[in-house]
């Protein structure tokens, strides 16, 4: 259900949001700099009283500018939030957009070393994620503390990533948006450690494929469904699988299933100081 009218219409009448950009962001445990573009909703500077859930997103040059994005096709994530918001069907949120450093996308999205492909610098990652960008978001703005306002998300590696490290670090991320996850890494890695993860606390997951990706796709899909529901997970109450008929691997296609997955891990909730 929305929000009441009296705070939809303090949503709306608060305006777009804004984003602001931090670049050239350096960190301890992966080489190279990257950028990242934060997302903040309009009641944020109209209420300085209210704190807001926050939402780490991977591949963020893809998110909010189609000047930066992949083919200069972005997921319109700060308008449809805007939108979203002002009808009062999610909680107003700030998302990063954490940019990925091209050639090492692949190593560093990746939670096992492929023969072939090379990679395994997930936890790498992991480390910067959580003890650098994260208490340096929360330094810059009102962050919502706790697991239950935090999500992680991202498509592809990205969403690879996201599932690897947001069962990692249970305690930490409580809502998870896993888009066209490429579970066929290493011979489907993922669900093995999936099956093999000792969890006391299962996050929120958004998990979806379209069925017009590449081969074996959407079979890779169902198979790390099957394991999260083999671990405790339940349809509807803390996971939602979909596949999306015609859907394919693109950032067009991801930018479609933005406001369904806002919708399902981010809904209405009272405004928190």
């Amino acid at each position: 259900m929305p929000y009441p009218s009296e705070i939809t219409t303090e949503l709306a009448q608060a305006g777009p949001g804004r984003l602001q950009k931090f670049e050239r962001y350096r960190s301890q445990f992966l080489p190279g700099e990257r950028d990242m573009a934060v997302y903040v909703p309009g009641i944020y500077d109209k209420r300085p009283d209210l704190r807001f859930p926050v939402l780490y997103m991977q591949d963020g040059q893809n998110l909010f500018d189609p000047a930066t994005s992949f083919g200069g096709v972005h997921w319109r994530l700060g308008e449809t939030a805007d939108d979203l918001i002002s009808r009062g069907e999610i909680q107003p949120l700030i998302i990063v957009g954490i940019y990925n450093t091209g050639k090492q996308r692949i190593r560093e999205y990746t939670p096992s070393r492929a023969k072939k492909l090379g990679g395994g610098s997930a936890d790498r990652y992991g480390r910067l994620l959580v003890s650098e960008i994260k208490p340096f978001i929360e330094s810059q703005f009102r962050i919502l503390p706790g697991a239950e306002n935090t999500g992680i998300g991202g498509s592809s590696l990205g969403a690879l990533v996201t599932i690897y490290l947001g069962l990692r670090f249970a305690r930490m991320f409580g809502r998870l948006a896993v888009l066209s996850p490429s579970v066929w890494w290493d011979r489907q890695w993922i669900v093995k450690y999936v099956a093999g993860r000792r969890l006391n606390t299962r996050p929120r997951i958004w998990l979806d494929v379209g069925t017009q990706e590449a081969a074996h796709t959407v079979e890779d899909a169902r198979a790390l469904r099957d394991a999260l529901v083999k671990k405790g997970w339940r349809h509807v109450n803390d996971l939602h699988y979909e596949e999306i008929e015609g859907g394919q691997h693109s950032e067009a296609a991801w930018a479609q299933r933005a406001g369904p997955f806002l919708r399902f891990l981010f809904p209405p909730d009272k405004l928190a100081v």
